[in-house]
């Protein structure tokens, strides 16, 4: 990897744009996953209102109500089921994220230090998103 010639100031630069759109790729997974409880609660049952929530047992410290579960509905159950299909979408998307702004910083600090063996190592494991070994690397020093 004789032939890299990387600015490690340009890398910083790319670095604080990602990292701006990663904190609000962060921001809208929250909103969506609080707005999806939220619309999941709101949908209701298909349970006549006394039987909606179902009492757990167990001890209930005295003077307080005791616990209950409510039931869920269709609604909530589809989108419980729609959240269960995409978790592996969401954390794909931080996992690759995650592994190039790693990957971009372990591979331009280990340039200017001389080291082209392991900025190469750094760079081949962003591009392999594996965020495991990444997390080795920094590890090690």
């Amino acid at each position: 990897m004789t032939g890299w010639d990387i600015r490690p100031q340009g890398v910083q630069g790319q670095l604080r744009v990602v990292g701006g759109h990663a904190g609000d790729m962060q921001k809208a997974l929250t909103a969506m996953l609080k707005t999806v409880s939220e619309a999941a609660q709101a949908a209701g049952t298909a349970v006549p209102g006394p039987q909606a929530s179902t009492a757990l047992q167990g001890p209930v410290a005295p003077g307080q109500a005791p616990l209950t579960r409510a039931a869920s509905g269709p609604v909530a159950a589809a989108l419980a089921e729609f959240l269960r299909v995409r978790e592996k979408d969401f954390v794909s998307m931080a996992e690759r994220t995650e592994s190039a702004v790693l990957g971009a910083v372990d591979a331009t600090n280990a340039y200017v230090r001389g080291d082209l063996e392991t900025a190469e190592r750094a760079q081949n494991a962003a591009r392999a998103v594996r965020v495991d070994e990444l997390r080795r690397m920094r590890g090690a020093r």
